[in-house]
């Protein structure tokens, strides 16, 4: 198969590049890995014979030895040419580990068909195989073939590595004593990247599996062509994919097998439970380490569940989570300083990297120095502080109810009597809310910082609702998860749900210093936190339920966990709206199998969101004293 290597891609694959590699440089950083570090390539067999080419950096320094440190990709080990060195994460290849990277099966240049999130196979026998018998062997070999090194293992990745990091954990070989899954991937129907509660995340995957889902011909050192499509217009561009049939028509030509397999499966059904990592985390023994931000909109659900389901199911396992402010992976590869508008007070990213990952790999591999005993390091947005639990959610949140209200508003309690008891708004499939207020192009999908945008672009136009409180006579830090609970009904028979969190700025708000962006902060709406719900699996993600028509219905969204401060002087707003477009999907608001819904089954719908003694719509929070 004829491709271009990966520098020749341009923006795109150099996108994926710094996404998925272990890159962690800032600007100011500089090492020679070929300095300190020789390198060799290996094909490691599997027990079913599989073999998978391995990389390994061994320190020149060969006075001691070394644990291993391995990151298992398919996002490639390149590069591939023998004097071509790999960058490593700085401050932990100045500290010396031998470092492994690895295609996974199926991969590059690993033998072996691949597998999408390849499911976990319990009481495995004879020659079966997964990615947790997969890591095993990998450990087993290196253990006992790479010299220098002291006998003892860790893994890390994120995202997809995060995957392959996190199944390391099951059953672990002995060897393996340290692993740090970052936004690991855990379930793509429920809440990671592919859907969210059922909604299609629309321009990441499509964006995504146009390069990935390319099939490999051969063993390859090279990354396929990327779909030629694009457009300097995101907005335009995937609504003239809308509906979902058109993306084959127009631009996939039914080249891309995950896209083929997704549409057989429109509901989760055992494709998707068998991929569903989190029942399987048990018989953990290595310290855990798992890390995300609060702005990673790809795959947030997969850290706070993985962390929750290695601490559920091994109570005597050293397992610690930490959530800095940060979109997808950024606490690798950046300062960490601010997000779009947003300044976050010291260098975040920077921190991580030097004071809780390096601490965590020397401690649990090399025994040396101490790591912190909070099971919780958490990045306190709003007030710009990192706090430490002993458990997450911390014990101290009491449950409140931030309750919707006659008149927009929002109070905490219960709400008061009024004639008025819904407030409504209609949904045009043809002209969907968009998720940011920026023009950019269909490319991009990952840097945008939509999650920390100012949302007064959404609350001015008259498909949202827009509930607030007054302003706030003290501060109050919500904690935790948050679920909203809303009694709605539709003219439609489905309607997609988006509820969003959002913190409200004085008009007094002072303007950062310094103030790249120039922005003024005075009335701003910094959203903390919104997810989607697509309506008809409100009851049970396998069977999708029609709405009755002008029926009010409960339905129930978990809007994932925050640790935010709504300063004295701010206002907590809500925003309600069904469409959030191109991130997810346009639904058409008709009943219907999305993968074959045909233009006639788009219709404007009347939404209606109601709030009374009888429907006390209300966002369930964690309060923190």
């Amino acid at each position: 198969m004829k491709t271009k290597t990966i520098a020749a891609k341009g923006f795109f694959l150099l996108l994926f590049a710094l996404l998925f590699s272990s890159i962690s440089l800032s600007a100011q950083e500089t090492y020679s890995v070929k300095d300190h570090y020789t390198k060799a390539s290996y094909r490691i067999a599997m027990r079913d014979g599989i073999k998978l080419y391995t990389v390994v950096y061994t320190p020149k320094d060969t006075t001691q030895n070394y644990p291993i440190l391995i990151w298992r990709t398919p996002y490639s080990s390149a590069p591939y040419g023998k004097d071509e060195y790999r960058r490593l994460p700085v401050n932990l290849a100045k500290e010396k580990f031998i470092f492994v990277y690895q295609d996974v099966r199926g991969r590059f240049m690993s033998e072996g068909k691949f597998v999408n999130m390849r499911p976990y196979i319990p009481n495995k026998t004879g020659k079966q195989t997964d990615e947790s018998s997969d890591a095993w062997d990998t450990v087993d070999w290196l253990i006992k073939n790479i010299k220098h090194n002291n006998g003892k293992a860790g893994m890390f990745g994120i995202s997809y590595p995060g995957f392959y990091a996190a199944m390391a954990c099951i059953d672990a070989n002995p060897a393996l004593k340290a692993v740090s899954p970052q936004a690991p991937i855990s379930n793509w129907f429920v809440d990671d990247d592919m859907h969210h509660h059922g909604a299609f995340s629309l321009q990441m995957a499509i964006n995504f599996f146009s390069v990935f889902g390319i099939k490999r011909d051969s063993l390859t050192t090279h990354w396929p062509h990327r779909l030629p499509r694009i457009s300097p217009d995101a907005y335009n561009f995937f609504l003239s994919l809308e509906p979902l049939p058109n993306i084959d028509k127009k631009y996939y030509h039914n080249n891309i097998a995950f896209w083929e397999t997704l549409k057989k499966h429109p509901n989760y059904d055992a494709y998707w439970q068998v991929r569903n990592t989190l029942p399987h985390f048990k018989n953990v023994k290595p310290a855990v380490l798992t890390v995300g931000g609060w702005y990673d909109s790809e795959d947030f659900y997969g850290t706070l569940h993985t962390y929750k389901s290695i601490e559920d199911k091994n109570p005597h396992t050293k397992n610690m989570l930490i959530i800095g402010p940060w979109p997808h992976g950024w606490w690798a590869r950046s300062e960490g300083y601010r997000l779009g508008d947003i300044t976050f007070g010291t260098k975040t990213g920077e921190y991580f990297r030097k004071d809780i990952q390096l601490p965590f790999f020397k401690y649990y591999l090399k025994g040396e120095g101490k790591f912190p005993e909070a099971e919780a390091r958490m990045f306190n947005t709003g007030v710009n502080r990192w706090r430490s639990f002993d458990q997450w959610p911390p014990k101290a949140v009491q449950k409140e109810a931030l309750s919707l209200e006659a008149g927009h508003k929002l109070t905490f309690g219960k709400p008061a009597k009024s004639k008025t008891d819904f407030e409504q708004y209609v949904s045009d499939p043809h002209k969907p809310v968009p998720y940011t207020a920026h023009i950019m192009d269909s490319r991009t999908f990952y840097y945008h910082p939509y999650m920390n945008e100012d949302q007064r672009f959404a609350a001015r136009r008259p498909d949202v609702l827009v509930f607030e409180t007054a302003p706030l006579r003290k501060a109050a830090t919500l904690a935790g998860p948050m679920l909203a609970d809303l009694f709605v009904s539709t003219s439609g028979t489905d309607a997609d749900w988006v509820v969003k969190v959002i913190d409200v700025y004085p008009d007094s708000a002072a303007n950062p210093i310094p103030n790249p962006t120039n922005v003024k902060m005075g009335g701003y709406q910094l959203l903390i936190r919104g997810d989607i719900l697509r309506g008809k699996y409100r009851n049970n993600p396998e069977k999708p339920s029609p709405f009755v028509p002008g029926k009010v219905t409960e339905i129930k969204l978990p809007l994932q966990d925050i640790l935010h401060t709504f300063k004295k002087g701010h206002r907590i707003m809500v925003q309600i709206q069904s469409s959030w477009f191109p991130f997810f999907d346009v639904n058409p608001q008709t009943f219907t199998n999305i993968y074959k819904a045909k233009p006639g089954d788009f219709i404007k719908a009347t939404q209606r969101v109601w709030f009374s003694k009888k429907y006390p719509s209300k966002v369930e929070v964690g309060l923190l004293p």
